[in-house]
């Protein structure tokens, strides 16, 4: 069974810029989203980034900041699911 069978909603195609942000060290790595659904995403971050298996990843244009659990990863791909929602984290400056 592939990844797109296991989904319960089609991923609408977007592309929007990002930012993870991890709670351990508040870094931010910038990333892109390239589909997206009410309970996840996919995104796309440089290979070497080292990602944490949960993290906020805070969208600009949507002034939303997701809190996510990494589902899966393919080289520069990520596959998130969403857990809730936060209001812009006062750390960023975007």
């Amino acid at each position: 069974m592939s990844n797109r069978e296991l989904r319960g909603e089609h991923r609408k195609r977007v592309l929007k810029g990002a930012t993870i942000i991890t709670s351990i060290t508040n870094s931010e790595t910038t990333c892109t989203i390239r589909n997206q659904h009410a309970d996840g995403a996919e995104l796309t971050v440089p290979a070497e980034t080292r990602v944490p298996s949960e993290f906020l990843l805070y969208v600009p244009v949507d002034g939303i900041a997701y809190r996510c659990v990494m589902r899966w990863r393919k080289n520069d791909r990520i596959g998130v699911q969403f857990t809730g929602t936060e209001s812009k984290p006062k750390l960023h400056y975007g």
